[in-house]
């Protein structure tokens, strides 16, 4: 495999000769926020003040239709342009989103993808965007960043794809002219550190500091997630707990969980033991119970409403289990770690000392 190249670096002394041209193409359902974020460092970085004009770079959003996309949220976005009246860009930006609700880019999306590869532009995948650029097939031989809550999906989609290049505990990678980014907050990092390609740090940095971000995230932070899991080194370990989180508002029984990873449920029980000490219905227990603990920290959810999120029948469920396994009960143990930073994910150190993140 290819080792990542970083773009062009231009001098911090000297301004570039033409505007940086960024063409974005919004998938069905994306992602406002995935979306808001890239665009906004573009905008606060292009021009001085508050004028907000496209002075050192420029955007439009392009479609196959002028016809508008319907983000997540249901706000609607109009494109600029059709992909046949896009002016030339240096980069082609994709944002996605919700997977699961409704057609993916199409085939003239896929094929405006193709052409872009074929040209010197730099691709950018954000958020699901980036399955967008696996299916126009313009990823090979590159290291790819999903989130950790679609790697799963990722895997099962393109089954072929090289485990070694994908990467779900990162931020965002950039692999000579194409980049991937999980999305959410880090589409804000990921158009900054494009941006520092090109422009002096205090512009970038002025326009971190109007959205209220400070510093950026580099690529190589770790991606936010629900607590941490004990370590698994077996891969199909390490994707069964990816499994397990992505469903925790439910109990996958273990025929299933072991259809989706191609074994016998005799063969995971046995991986699981063997690399977590527990089977695999205990540790599902116990992802359930870490994430009703990181969420009693972390919101103002009720207890009902965790209870059902996280699967279990009701909340007096939850509080027997939750008690047996930290001692008290839900609304106890969110008083007691009240404005406590990571309290939950502390909880889960003194619960399972030694554990370690798996990704």
């Amino acid at each position: 495999m290819n080792t990542a190249e970083p773009l062009p670096l231009y001098s911090i002394d000297s301004a570039p000769k033409e505007r940086i041209r960024f063409a974005i193409v919004l998938l069905p359902n994306f992602t406002l926020t995935a979306f808001s974020g890239f665009v906004d460092m573009l905008r606060l970085s292009a021009d001085e003040g508050d004028y907000s004009k496209p002075v050192r770079c420029s955007w439009s959003v392009v479609g196959d239709t002028l016809a508008p996309v319907r983000a997540s949220c249901g706000i609607q976005i109009t494109p600029w342009q059709t992909f046949a009246e896009a002016e030339p860009f240096d980069y082609l930006v994709v944002v996605g989103g919700l997977l699961h609700s409704g057609p993916q880019a199409n085939e003239e999306t896929l094929q405006f993808i193709r052409g872009a590869a074929r040209t010197n532009a730099t691709l950018v995948g954000i958020c699901t965007g980036v399955f967008a650029l696996m299916r126009a097939g313009v990823l090979e031989d590159h290291r790819i960043c999903v989130s950790w809550f679609h790697y799963w999906d990722f895997v099962e989609r393109f089954p072929a794809v090289n485990a070694d290049a994908l990467v779900a505990d990162r931020l965002f990678v950039i692999d000579r002219r194409r980049i991937t980014c999980s999305g959410g907050r880090a589409s804000i990092d990921v158009a900054a550190a494009i941006l520092l390609r090109h422009f002096e740090h205090a512009t970038v940095q002025k326009a971190l500091r109007i959205l209220l971000v400070g510093e950026m995230q580099k690529g190589n932070a770790p991606q936010p997630h629900p607590p941490g899991l004990a370590p698994a080194t077996h891969p199909k370990v390490k994707r069964a707990i990816l499994v397990m989180e992505q469903h925790v508002g439910r109990t996958l029984p273990l025929e299933e969980l072991a259809c989706k990873l191609d074994l016998s449920p005799r063969q995971l029980e046995r991986l699981f033991k063997a690399e977590t000490g527990r089977s695999p219905q205990a540790f599902a227990k116990q992802v359930r119970l870490r994430t009703a603990a990181w969420l009693l920290t972390s919101s103002d959810r009720t207890v009902a409403d965790i209870a059902s999120s996280c699967g279990f029948s009701d909340a007096s469920h939850l509080g027997r289990e939750f008690r047996k396994q930290f001692g008290v009960p839900p609304v106890a143990f969110r008083e007691q770690r009240a404005g406590t930073p990571d309290a939950g994910a502390a909880a889960l150190d003194e619960t399972f000392p030694g554990r370690v993140d798996v990704y």
